[in-house]
């Protein structure tokens, strides 16, 4: 759509591109504004697709239904009946994740100015967990994506900014964070790779590990130790795809996510000029951190998502199979399964809101809020697509039925951004005021 577009709307955030977005997508500004002021017709709406009668728009401004709305429908019709298949021979959809771009999801909370969306973390939680429903692994990439998007937005100069961005928010380009490396997982501020300034280029030497998109993505952004030990040593860099001595290991034959080409990063002298690092020296590993703290929400929020499809999955099922002589639904055992699984997913989905409100509102203990988020979420999302595995039989176990693939999916959630074990490590030091 080209030309100037007027959205009539109550809340003053909503910004000017989302505001075409949504107009896109909905076909006029009429359609638009009767879809954003009537959300019971839309909870009416996704109720034709659900087994469950759960309202997932508790809580939700209508701007925000309406984001809901749009990533739903989207989810619905261009991820959701290609997943298996995306599963199954490996493919990464950059087409599909460039038409996601297309509706702001690129650069959800990048500012307006280089092509982002400029919307809080809770709008992006809601957008993430209704994309997640038709495939978690994609949707997964898409949240490194704008992490990443993110880092360069809030700790880069305005050239980088407008160097970067643009494209990235739009996914001409797509983007990998390279934090992890062999020797240091959970303990990543002893990372090993180098970065000696000689000149004006910076010469980074190592090896990164686990990255998504890696060989795969256009940009990397790449930790690297400029001082010595430990966190304030580490600087953060944007490093092209194309860079003299950066090169990529085999693609991983991963239990999930395979929809996400995932391989190491290998760093051989590997150039970057010097104006391509990201915020000042030794700061990297605080970009790191604070760009976690969001990918934490993240994870969260997706692997919510998959967990919300195994529930509407598992109803559908138990309503329907009939074992001696009536349908699963009416054994009380399954019943309050169905029960506690609802139960902890909405408890999850309000803890993983007030992380991300807290987030955007700079709360001094957004950290531990966004580590009890992952750990909560994660671990109730790989639960219950799991119960919804085991609900179905021996039909859960076949690849041609859903709840294994988002199991696989949402496993990896456990571990990654953090593992779980280490989230109550920053829980409890936070609690106890260590």
């Amino acid at each position: 759509m080209t030309g100037s577009c007027l959205f009539v709307s109550s809340h003053s955030f909503l910004q000017t591109n989302y505001r075409i977005m949504l107009i896109r997508h909905f076909g006029s500004i009429a359609a638009c504004t009767a879809r954003i002021t009537s959300s019971h017709s839309l909870l009416l709406q996704n109720k034709r697709l659900m087994a469950t009668n759960i309202d997932y728009t508790v809580g939700l401004n209508e701007e925000q239904v309406a984001f809901q709305q749009v990533a739903t429908d989207f989810s619905r019709k261009e991820i959701l009946p290609h997943a298996h298949k995306w599963d199954q021979q490996k493919i990464f959809p950059s087409d599909v994740l460039q038409e996601a771009a297309s509706l702001g999801f690129g650069g959800v909370y990048v500012k307006d100015d280089v092509g982002g969306s400029g919307l809080g973390r809770k709008d992006a939680a809601i957008i993430f967990e209704a994309l997640a429903r038709g495939c978690v692994s994609t949707t997964a990439y898409l949240t490194i994506h704008n992490m990443c998007c993110w880092m360069i937005d809030e700790f880069g100069t305005e050239e980088q900014r407008k160097q970067w961005l643009p494209e990235l928010c739009s996914m001409e380009k797509f983007a990998s964070y390279c934090l992890t490396e062999p020797g240091s997982g959970s303990d990543a501020s002893s990372l090993q790779t180098k970065a000696e300034l000689r000149g004006d280029m910076y010469y980074l030497t190592g090896e990164k590990a686990f990255i998504s998109g890696g060989g795969r993505s256009d940009v990397y952004l790449i930790m690297a130790r400029t001082g010595g030990s430990g966190p304030k040593g580490i600087s953060c860099f944007i490093v092209p795809k194309e860079s003299e001595g950066i090169s990529y290991g085999s693609q991983l034959d991963k239990l999930g996510w395979n929809s996400q080409p995932t391989a190491p990063v290998i760093l051989e002298n590997c150039k970057v000029p010097k104006e391509n690092m990201l915020g000042m020296v030794g700061m990297g590993f605080k970009i790191a951190m604070q760009g976690l703290d969001g990918g934490r929400i993240n994870i969260g929020t997706t692997a919510l998502g998959g967990a919300a499809e195994c529930l509407e999955l598992a109803a559908d099922h138990i309503s329907s199979r009939k074992q001696f002589g009536r349908t699963l639904d009416q054994f009380q055992y399954l019943r309050f399964k169905i029960a506690d699984m609802a139960t902890e997913l909405t408890a999850a989905r309000l803890l993983v809101f007030q992380a991300a409100e807290m987030y955007d509102e700079k709360h001094p203990a957004r950290t531990m809020h966004c580590a009890m988020a992952k750990r909560f979420a994660t671990d109730v999302g790989f639960n219950i697509c799991n119960n919804s595995l085991q609900m179905h039989g021996g039909y859960g176990y076949i690849k041609e039925y859903s709840p294994e693939r988002y199991l696989r999916d949402v496993r990896v959630h456990q571990i990654l951004e953090g593992t779980n074990e280490i989230m109550k490590h920053i829980i409890s030091r936070s609690v106890l005021g260590e």
